[in-house]
């Protein structure tokens, strides 16, 4: 059979990587499609001559045109952000191009656009590489689990937040300095506001979310904070009390909806995903057949994403050759069906809290705090007293789980205890067994 005709979009670390590991891989990778793969084309805003690549690859900044060329089956999208990427993927799909990205971002907030043009142009997207790097937490969620009905997921899928929260708890670092060395070893970008705010992370979580649940990507539903104001006070304590503060991505199947949510949340130290450490990945699902499964990995770095991207690649080619129009037989997110299920809003979801309250030493002070929580319904799992700061008690408190809705309002009445000062910290709780 004829070769398969590839055209790249974007040479940095990504693009890079998989135009390497094709060339590299090309005789295994040929091994398992029974056909070769041939670039074409690479999009690049100048000229790359330190790639050496072969003269009949057509180098240009042209992207709209490239896509149009006859002499390209399939288009890699590896430019990241919103535009042109969207202009030049929907202009790809208008001309029958198969596509692979990358890009969580123009998935989380597009992709209900983009995968509807690719089913009206009986072609696919791919999209391994847009969450969790290498880790193929795609394929497992369309392929591997299609038998199971899926309950819950929980994944640590920034690198960078996860490197800040593990050098916090081992060395008892600020944020802050952690941040600036992320930066410097090139984990962080010099604007970190996509990874430490968990923007990042919610464009990965609502990616898994539609392939786990079968709903509409959904983005702008997701509740997302991040972790900048994560103390090294506030690590230290959750240590103590058999916790670490893990930011994960949460998408869980409630009784009233779905619950999506990004967040700093302790979870017991002797949990698996409590020891994913470092720049590394991983995501933990609740499947109502096979129980818990987790899958670990490098989340980003060429060679991990490059990974995802050629595997893709591989997929679409044997799609190509053993399919009538080569839009292949896996329904884009998992489901032939999308179900509208009801996001449920921040107050609605139900988890456990870490509260840390700095109150006066004073008698009576705990007994008014416990008072509030148990009028709200709220049960206490744990209280640790800690020593002394300045002249206020550090005062920490686990409690059972409970509607979110319930916590703010207790929380407003012991915030406004004459006796408490300053901002009450709540982190989030979850147990990860059920």
């Amino acid at each position: 059979m004829k070769p398969v005709r590839l055209a790249i979009l974007g040479l940095g670390t990504v693009g890079g990587g998989a135009l390497k590991l094709l060339e590299e891989n090309a005789a295994e990778i040929k091994r398992r499609t029974g056909r070769g793969i041939e670039i074409t084309h690479v999009g690049t805003r100048r000229p790359r001559p330190d790639l050496d690549l072969p003269a009949s690859v057509k180098q240009s900044a042209d992207l709209m045109a490239i896509v149009r060329q006859p002499d390209v089956d399939v288009v890699v999208e590896v430019m990241g952000g919103i535009h042109p990427a969207y202009d030049v993927i929907m202009e790809a799909i208008k001309h029958g191009k198969q596509v692979v990205t990358a890009n969580k971002a123009l998935l989380a907030e597009h992709g209900n656009e983009l995968f509807k043009a690719a089913e009206d142009n009986a072609v696919q997207i791919a999209y391994e590489a847009a969450v969790a790097g290498g880790i193929p937490i795609i394929k497992v969620m369309r392929e591997g689990l299609a038998a199971n009905k899926i309950d819950w997921l929980a994944g640590i899928i920034n690198g960078t937040g996860n490197f800040i929260l593990t050098e916090m708890r081992d060395k008892g670092r600020a944020f802050e300095d952690v941040l600036q060395e992320a930066q410097e070893l090139g984990y962080a970008e010099a604007d970190p506001t996509f990874d430490v705010e968990g923007i990042d992370a919610a464009h990965k979580l609502t990616i898994l979310a539609s392939c786990a649940f079968g709903i509409p990507l959904q983005f702008d539903k997701v509740y997302t904070e991040g972790i900048s104001k994560i103390t090294a006070q506030d690590v230290k304590y959750a240590e103590e009390l058999g916790f670490r503060i893990k930011h994960l991505g949460i998408a869980r199947r409630a009784e009233k909806g779905i619950e999506l949510r990004v967040h700093p949340t302790l979870i017991p130290s002797e949990e698996l995903l409590a020891n994913v450490n470092g720049v590394k990945n991983a995501v933990l699902v609740q499947a109502h057949a096979v129980g818990p499964t987790l899958y670990y990995g490098a989340g980003a770095g060429a060679g991990p994403t490059a990974s995802a991207v050629v595997a893709d690649v591989i997929d679409i080619v044997r799609d190509i050759s053993y399919t009538e129009d080569g839009a292949g037989t896996i329904p884009q997110l998992a489901f032939e069906a999308l179900t509208d299920m009801p996001i449920l809003s921040r107050e609605e979801m139900t988890t456990g809290y870490y509260i840390r309250l700095n109150a006066e030493d004073q008698t009576g002070v705990l007994a008014d705090v416990t008072t509030i929580l148990s009028r709200a319904g709220i049960s206490i799992d744990a209280i640790m007293q800690q020593s002394r700061l300045k002249d206020l008690i550090p005062i920490v408190i686990l409690t059972d789980p409970v509607v979110e809705s319930k916590m703010d309002e207790a929380l407003q009445q012991i915030q406004a205890l004459p006796v408490i000062h300053g901002e009450i910290v709540r982190i989030r709780l979850e147990s990860l067994d059920n």
